[in-house]
């Protein structure tokens, strides 16, 4: 058998977990997951829950079916220096687009905790009008792990003041 290298830093188990493919696919929305390294290699899941693209945002991850999903990588690293807000467009677009043509978008990073959820919950702000606090207890009310680091949830309070807000509560009912 051949040995696994502990590429992420996690050990070489939980790197071998990671890169086998796992099942903890959280559904934000219609068509919107979030999920970590481990759901975006599991072929079988992501075709079972109509996922039709992926959004990696991380560094060093290779698309494992280009053939099978559109994807559009993000390479950054899990950072509070790091600014995502000049990606939240584009991310934006790539997450619409795959739901308006009635497919389903995940977005993932390493472990679907922060950098995904980053995006997702500025996608919710703007598509819906939500407020930063509304659209992370959304994102936390369907992924209890969801955990921006602090220089993230910063970037998205500030986004929060660039956008028309809107009450949504009628999202939750």
């Amino acid at each position: 058998m051949e040995k696994v290298v502990d590429l992420f830093g996690v050990g070489e188990a939980n790197t071998q977990k990671l890169l086998e493919g796992g099942n903890d696919l959280s559904q934000i929305q219609q068509g919107l997951f979030i999920g970590s390294v481990a759901e975006a290699n599991n072929k079988d899941l992501l075709k079972a829950s109509n996922v039709t693209h992926v959004l990696t945002i991380a560094v060093a991850l290779s698309p494992p079916y280009p053939d099978d999903f559109v994807y559009k990588v993000i390479e950054v690293v899990d950072r509070s220096e790091t600014d995502l807000t000049v990606y939240f467009d584009e991310c934006y677009g790539f997450i619409d687009q795959a739901i308006q043509s009635g497919g389903g978008v995940l977005v993932h990073c390493f472990m679907g905790i922060s950098r995904s959820v980053t995006i997702v919950v500025a996608y919710l702000m703007r598509k819906h009008g939500m407020g930063f606090s509304k659209a992370m207890e959304l994102v936390k009310s369907r992924r209890p792990q969801a955990l921006p680091n602090f220089g993230f949830v910063s970037q998205l309070q500030q986004f929060e003041n660039s956008i028309k807000v809107h009450d949504a509560d009628s999202f939750f009912n």
